[in-house]
């Protein structure tokens, strides 16, 4: 099924610019450039997905995402930010927001974070999931501590470049930046993505990157 997209950001070149790369890829349904707009907006409108800029006028972000989240939880919450700020990402994950990506991100790339935040996936340009990662360690109770080498069996059904796979999709990164870093098609890296999902009885990259981090692998 199509996304349908309303985007937030006070820039019109950008939420133009926006509609130009995802095209009819989305159903654009609507757009804002500051706190009040956006809010009306998105009651109206009730998005799949909500490309949400992390600074604007009259408030930021995260102030749409608090008035609306309880009131409108079938809406999915994306940051798209010039912003790779830890403060910024952390505060806008914690507010409800499935990923946080920035503006150096390519068309493609956005459309396929797009797609994965509204199947319920959780999406972050790559040098930002250390700081969500992080951030949940330092605010939840964790495990006891790990050997020094990773305990889950699971991880001995993992061939090499499974691992390899599992890391980089771990980590954030895309399965066109995955392919490009390890110079394989996106389809031998979905396939490999779907082995170790299955071979680690894992659901979602979220369940992986929480594995992996338990397990030292990050």
């Amino acid at each position: 099924m199509t996304p349908r997209v309303f985007v937030v950001d006070d820039h019109a070149m950008v939420r133009t610019g926006v509609r130009a790369e995802l095209g009819t890829d989305v159903t654009m349904v609507g757009e804002a450039a500051d706190v009040p707009t956006a809010i009306e907006g998105i009651r109206a409108t009730r998005p799949d997905v909500v490309l949400l800029d992390v600074h604007l006028p009259g408030g930021d972000g995260r102030a749409v995402l608090e008035t609306l989240r309880a009131e409108l939880p079938e809406v999915k919450w994306l940051a798209l930010s010039v912003s790779d700020a830890a403060e910024d990402v952390i505060a806008v994950i914690r507010a409800g927001a499935r990923g946080y990506v920035t503006k150096t991100i390519s068309g493609p790339d956005l459309l396929d974070a797009v797609r994965r935040v509204a199947d319920g996936d959780v999406v972050f340009s790559p040098r930002l999931a250390g700081f969500v990662l992080d951030a949940f360690a330092a605010g939840t109770p964790v495990a006891p501590e790990p050997e020094e080498e990773a305990t889950d069996p699971g991880l001995d059904l993992l061939s090499a470049r499974e691992r390899e796979v599992m890391q980089l999709l771990a980590r954030g990164y895309t399965y066109r930046e995955i392919g490009s870093r390890l110079f394989i098609s996106v389809k031998t890296v979905e396939s490999h993505a779907s082995n170790v999902l299955r071979k680690l009885q894992l659901s979602n990259r979220n369940e992986l990157t929480r594995w992996a981090a338990t397990n030292r692998l990050l």
